[in-house]
């Protein structure tokens, strides 16, 4: 198995909050900055990438995400704060 990501989106600082998991991070980040799909991110506007980890093994970045989601709204958010309390749009670091 290939490794994956853990990683937050959201429309703007302190704004809504979406936890996914992907085992393409650029990719995946790019499709939900296009609108691309019909869910959650695209009516809510979620295009900024926030927070990401990465994992060795996709499998457990599914359980991270799986745990994530079941977190409380301020946990969340503590966690980007650590290691982003600007809210940065992370995509271009990301992308180059």
């Amino acid at each position: 198995m290939s490794g994956g990501w853990v990683y937050i989106l959201t429309n703007r600082p302190n704004g809504t909050l979406y936890v996914g998991v992907t085992n393409d991070l650029v990719r995946r980040t790019f499709e939900h900055r296009e609108g691309d799909g019909e869910g959650f991110t695209k009516r809510h506007g979620l295009t900024r990438l926030v927070y990401f980890e990465r994992y060795d093994d996709i499998a457990l970045a599914i359980q991270r995400e799986k745990t994530m989601k079941h977190w409380s709204r301020a946990w969340k958010v503590g966690l980007i704060l650590e290691t982003n309390p600007e809210w940065r749009d992370l995509y271009d670091e990301i992308a180059t």
